[in-house]
């Protein structure tokens, strides 16, 4: 079976969003599908389109967890899966991975982060890429919290500790 990796992080209507977290997100992607895993998000523009670009590049297989409908996938989704139940599909999102890459990202993003938490399953955040993963790591927000999650400086980094988990 597959491994699956699920990436999270913020639409493209973010105008935080920074060229270098787009960045980030399309090597999580190439690398994701070059060691032979789906790479698995919220289906919209900007981080997850950029994930699903790079593992396209790589030939990797990508799937869409919908908020409500298949024709709100990305160009790059090869499976879009419509849940018909908006931002609750953020638990999906985050469930569906063996393990969950966080860039950049706003409320959703913080939404899958919280799931991935609750639910036990490795969490990797990506230093640097803005949005509420840096504010997490900046304040040291889960410092005291029991649970498998990892601060990353790099797309390799976090590729590798998504796969060693």
């Amino acid at each position: 079976m597959k491994k699956v990796i699920s990436v999270c992080g913020s639409d493209g209507d973010d105008a935080e969003l920074s060229d270098y977290a787009l960045q980030v997100a399309e090597d999580v992607g190439r690398l994701v599908a070059r060691k032979g895993a789906v790479l698995a998000c919220g289906g919209h523009g900007g981080v997850m389109q950029a994930a699903c670009k790079g593992a396209k590049e790589e030939n990797g297989i990508t799937l869409g967890i919908m908020p409500y409908a298949k024709d709100e996938a990305n160009e790059y989704i090869d499976i879009a899966i419509p849940t018909t139940i908006g931002n609750v599909r953020n638990f999906l999102v985050a469930n569906a991975g063996d393990a969950v890459i966080a860039i950049g990202g706003r409320w959703g993003t913080l939404n899958e982060i919280s799931y991935a938490m609750i639910s036990g399953k490795p969490l990797i955040l990506i230093k640097g890429t803005g949005g509420c993963v840096d504010k997490i790591i900046d304040i040291h927000l889960m410092q005291n919290i029991e649970s498998k999650y990892y601060i990353a400086g790099s797309a390799e980094e976090a590729v590798e500790k998504a796969f060693e988990l």
